[in-house]
């Protein structure tokens, strides 16, 4: 059964959001505060996706996530705000979040954007794992290597999400093609996902940060005016 730690302070939430992932099959880890959940992280290597409220007494939600993303790259990460502002969506993205749901969701919604994730993480191999015939994707100065889900740019490693390894992929795999915002968040993120192309825009800029030599002027990923990106000028 796959495990998700549910982070919220508020108990009625937290009880409604454990009751619907336990319908919906997960096995639930809760936690009431940023320290409790990075404790319970430590014990519970093998959870796959992360819920965390934005708005928490002691450590905030970003910095949980900062400090969860800084040790593992492969978890997936929700964020959940009670408040609509942008800057809680893009200030969460680029803390480490794969995606966000503002309050009030869904259950539906909610179950759909953990199983998006889960769907997204199923390749991945852990590094202890031999891996054998290596499929790989080259693009001097970049490798991403498909089998143990790993990013090399000129042989060194470059940490990634799971959202940033889709996206990368898919430029990798359409080279000098101009890519849509929508085809990237349909092959991404899936054609059912629920939320908004900001998110493309915000995970553009986060790989931007890992991957480009100067992020003023991006010369892997570019910007196509009015419709997306492509990989190379």
């Amino acid at each position: 059964m796959k495990k998700v730690l549910v982070l919220e302070d508020e108990s009625s939430i937290r009880s409604f959001i454990v009751i619907n992932l336990r319908r919906a099959g997960y096995e639930v880890i809760e936690a009431e505060s940023g320290e409790e959940a990075l404790e319970k992280l430590a014990q519970h290597k093998d959870v796959c996706v992360c819920l965390f409220d934005v708005m928490l007494p002691g450590i905030d939600g970003f910095e949980v996530c900062r400090r969860v993303r800084a040790g593992n790259p492969h978890i997936g990460i929700i964020m959940l705000t009670a408040r609509s502002q942008e800057m809680d969506k893009v200030t969460g993205l680029m803390t480490g979040a794969d995606d966000y749901v503002t309050k009030p969701f869904s259950p539906a919604e909610l179950t759909a954007r953990v199983d998006a994730l889960i769907r997204r993480s199923g390749g991945f191999v852990p590094q202890s794992t031999p891996v054998v015939d290596e499929d790989e994707l080259v693009s001097p100065p970049f490798t991403l290597n498909l089998r143990n889900r790993t990013l090399e740019k000129n042989g060194e490693r470059i940490k990634l999400t799971q959202v940033e390894f889709g996206i990368m992929q898919m430029f990798l795999e359409n080279t000098g093609k101009a890519l849509s915002r929508e085809e990237i968040l349909d092959s991404v993120w899936g054609k059912d996902y629920f939320g908004e192309l900001k998110i493309v825009d915000v995970n553009i800029r986060r790989l931007r940060l890992k991957i480009e030599d100067d992020t003023a002027n991006p010369t892997f990923i570019t910007t196509v005016w009015g419709y997306g990106y492509k990989w190379g000028a």
